[in-house]
């Protein structure tokens, strides 16, 4: 046992002490996946302002929040701004923090409702009845092939699985930071160092 874990270590130390110059990638990614979903959400919230407004406040077809005026322009522009903060990794830490709290929002107004899956299980018996259905119909009245040419049809569960991820990745970037050589964080960090 002793000599097995003497080869493992040994390569593990010559491996991943190497991978330490590089662990700006995974801040980078992070931050590059997210910027995609954060702006599209946010100037879609921004460009139909009223009728985000109208969602959050309405009680009965929306989310009924308090304040639904001061919170669409909040969740829009934190979601935009944020997005562009985060392709330049710049106050990385301080904007995961509003960020992470629409995911909250996010997860427990919108989404809790539907349970975990952001698609629905097509092998569930009720959900593969109505896909088929759904795809019978299309057969026989659309033009499925091209309907389909970008991809199959699924149901939307709309369950907290997408907001939980991104707040996960929130999360992590709370901790890691922009990254390493990777963020305009990481060079205003050198430029001016943090003092005692």
């Amino acid at each position: 046992m002793n000599a097995l874990a003497t080869w493992y270590y040994s390569i593990h130390n010559a491996i991943f002490p190497r991978l330490q110059y590089l662990d700006g990638l995974a801040p980078l990614a992070i931050r590059l996946y997210l910027v995609p979903v954060f702006w599209m959400a946010g100037t879609k919230k921004i460009a139909g302002i009223d009728n985000t407004i109208e969602w959050f406040g309405n009680p009965d077809w929306g989310l009924g929040l308090p304040f639904p005026e001061l919170l669409a322009y909040l969740a829009a522009y934190t979601e935009a701004i944020g997005a562009l903060l985060l392709l330049l990794g710049l106050a990385t830490r301080w904007i995961s923090v509003p960020l992470m709290v629409t995911m909250l929002v996010a997860i427990f107004a919108v989404h809790w409702g539907q349970g975990w899956a952001a698609i629905a299980d097509s092998s569930a018996q009720e959900v593969a009845v109505r896909l088929g259905t759904a795809k019978e119909l299309l057969r026989e009245h659309g033009n499925y092939s091209w309907l389909t040419e970008k991809g199959n049809f699924v149901i939307l569960n709309n369950g907290i699985e997408f907001a939980v991820t991104y707040l996960l990745m929130l999360f992590t970037l709370l901790f890691s930071g922009g990254g390493r050589f990777t963020s305009v964080d990481y060079y205003l960090s050198r430029l001016w160092p943090a003092r005692p």
